[in-house]
């Protein structure tokens, strides 16, 4: 027998312990040990969906900024191909030029200028091309971070309504004097 039904049991007969009064106690002890024990897994879970929502924004934080790391990155390895580009298409545009000096062909016949022009119309393409690929990829991984992190906002709400929905689902089983 337990110290708190013991008392309870000793009080209510004013020092004799009768079979009514031990188990008029021990129900009263049994109901404060279970309110008890209602109580704290009751709390446990409301905070746990908190900590959910919580832990769910901060890794949606975390993956969103190693999106953000890898656009960096994207960026500064799109600038080098652009810039690799260009210094291919010039060396070529040098060969071709050298081409026509050593078969004589002069500098400012219109058939060195088309050509001229057209290599410098294929760098310009070339180049272009590079960096719209690159503007593509920042822009899918600036939307991919944006979309994380709001999904990030989302979980938390969801586990602060989610918590709120169990406090107040569970809240008149624990504490019925709330309904009265």
């Amino acid at each position: 027998m337990c110290v708190p039904t013991l008392l309870t049991a000793l009080a209510g007969a004013g020092g004799t312990a009768t079979a009514a009064g031990a188990a008029a106690g021990a129900a009263t002890a049994g109901a404060g040990i279970g309110g008890a024990l209602q109580t704290i897994g009751l709390l446990a879970s409301v905070g746990g969906s908190f900590v959910q929502g919580i832990q769910a924004k901060k890794t949606a934080e975390a993956q969103a900024d190693a999106l953000e790391v890898q656009r960096q990155e994207e960026a500064r390895l799109n600038a080098v191909e652009d810039y690799r580009t260009r210094k291919k298409m010039r060396a070529q545009t040098a060969q071709q030029r050298a081409g026509f000096a050593a078969r004589g062909v002069s500098a400012g016949s219109p058939t060195a200028i088309y050509l001229g022009q057209t290599a410098a119309q294929e760098l310009a393409f070339a180049s272009q091309s590079v960096r719209q690929r690159g503007a593509a990829t920042d822009t899918e991984l600036s939307n991919s971070a944006r979309l994380v992190r709001a999904q990030g906002k989302q979980s938390m709400i969801r586990g602060m309504f989610s918590g709120a929905g169990r406090l107040l689902r569970g809240a008149p089983e624990v504490w019925p004097e709330l309904l009265a």
